[in-house]
């Protein structure tokens, strides 16, 4: 089952996070406390959503499987809105049951229902079982265009007046 996140899943998105910054190998860079989320997620400037795939155990238990953490971004092209995906991240035990392919396919559904024109994302070079995943539901990549950040120090100078 996928769902919108509810305040009390803050504890376990924090977790999650922390668990693929561990996967991607950066688990240092992963500083954003349970508050961050809270706020982001459900404070009074709320930008950024997120949907829960829950799993249930032969037993009726239910426990967390993954996440999809999201945010409207726009196209000056189309004029519409879309969805950019920053976090998508499955437990590996349970990977490979479709909790991934469900929680783009709400995203897909989300802008299909709202109009909206794409649902986006960055994927590391490396992480080919991922950007097989991807390439399988239709996905393509965008080779010809790269990403740039500012961070740290380089926004702060830029950013100063």
């Amino acid at each position: 089952m996928i769902r919108p996140a509810r305040p009390e899943d803050i504890p376990t998105i924090h977790r999650l996070v922390r668990d693929l910054a561990e996967y991607e190998k950066e688990p240092d860079a992963a500083v954003a406390a349970e508050e961050d989320f809270a706020h982001a997620l459900f404070g009074p400037d709320a930008a950024v959503f997120a949907h829960i795939a829950e799993h249930t155990d032969a037993d009726g238990s239910v426990t967390v499987a993954g996440f999809a953490l999201w945010f409207r971004n726009f196209s000056t092209w189309t004029g519409k809105h879309g969805i950019y995906l920053e976090d998508l991240y499955v437990r590996p035990e349970m990977r490979g049951h479709g909790y991934g392919k469900a929680l783009l396919a709400e995203l897909a559904a989300i802008c299909v229902d709202r109009g909206y024109t794409r649902l986006e994302w960055s994927v590391l070079d490396w992480n080919t079982p991922s950007i097989d995943f991807y390439k399988s539901l239709g996905a393509v990549p965008m080779d010809e265009w790269t990403v740039y950040r500012l961070a740290d120090d380089s926004l702060t100078a830029l950013g100063t007046r």
